[in-house]
């Protein structure tokens, strides 16, 4: 998938049951917690964006968060688990996710991180990512984060959301959808 526009050229290459990451975003900390979510989630993902970090990483974050999401959507199998959670615990921080990959775009961010850059990342983009990732991907996502350090709550948010989109992604043992209606 690719998203190009006067601020942005990004590029996204997305495997449910892939092995090699390789992330390029111009954003250190960023391509961080994009390594470690595909990681978690299992995925094969290949990230290269060129921004205009010149003005910030907002334009960065949110387009990347808009294509994964796109990627996302399109490669989830029909018969997904379509449910999944994780408490992930760094440190003092404690951060969790619960999603469902069911086809309706919803966030809650219960997290106050404090805003503050991580290398060059403002670590109040992450909201910014997650959302842009739930509206594209069609995921109902909530997301909590306590504690004290910026870098370990970051973390904790994007290692839960891959292991909780490992479990929705994954097949059901069951034909059909996970779904009474029949159909996500």
């Amino acid at each position: 998938m690719t998203r190009k526009t006067k601020e942005t050229d990004v590029t996204v290459e997305l495997s449910l049951t892939g092995v090699d990451i390789s992330i390029d975003t111009g954003i250190g900390f960023f391509d961080h917690m994009l390594t470690t979510m595909a990681f978690h989630a299992g995925w094969g993902l290949s990230v290269r964006v060129v921004g205009d970090l010149h003005v910030d990483g907002h334009h960065t974050v949110e387009d990347v968060g808009i294509v994964l999401g796109q990627a996302l959507l399109a490669a989830l199998p029909a018969n997904r688990a379509r449910f999944g959670h994780a408490y992930i615990p760094m440190d003092e921080a404690l951060g969790f996710a619960a999603l469902d990959a069911g086809g309706r775009a919803y966030l809650r961010f219960d997290a106050e991180i404090p805003s503050l850059l991580l290398e060059t990342y403002d670590a109040g983009l992450s909201h910014e990512f997650f959302r842009a990732l739930s509206q594209n991907a069609g995921l109902t996502l909530h997301l909590r984060a306590d504690g004290d350090n910026a870098h370990h709550m970051t973390e904790a948010l994007f290692k839960a959301a891959g292991a909780a989109l490992r479990q929705a992604a994954a097949p059901r043992a069951a034909d059909g959808a996970a779904s009474t209606k029949g159909v996500l």
